[in-house]
């Protein structure tokens, strides 16, 4: 077992805006509230699917370890794990896979994607 130091709360912060960013434009993409997708509490299908969506896209484009993905919904890296497996099912979908190709070039564009950096 890996034991890491907790991370500095101006790095636990910028991770909550970097995954309040995702949740909201999967909210916008899926039609579903934002608070549905990053609340804590069971909802109904869709949320879950968003928020599965949310955590896929941070892993994928953000480049985080699945530990960082769940600290960031409050949950842990084995639910990462499954809401990560889950989408890669959903691409099968042509229409699913076609939304979350329009939503990675949106973030691979934003200030929390490997390689943006400010210009001085």
């Amino acid at each position: 077992m890996t034991i890491t130091a907790p991370a500095s709360p101006s790095a636990v912060r910028r991770d909550q805006e970097a995954a309040a960013l995702v949740v909201d434009l999967v909210a916008l993409a899926t039609a579903t509230p934002s608070t549905e997708i990053s609340g804590s509490a069971r909802r109904g299908r869709a949320a879950v699917r968003a928020r599965h969506t949310s955590m896929y896209l941070i892993y994928v484009i953000f480049q985080w370890p699945l530990e960082r993905v769940g600290a960031a919904f409050g949950r842990d890296r084995t639910t990462a794990g499954y809401a990560c497996r889950q989408v890669e099912d959903m691409r099968d979908d042509p229409g699913f896979d076609a939304m979350l190709e329009r939503l990675e070039a949106c973030l691979r564009l934003s200030p929390c994607a490997p390689g943006w950096h400010l210009e001085a």
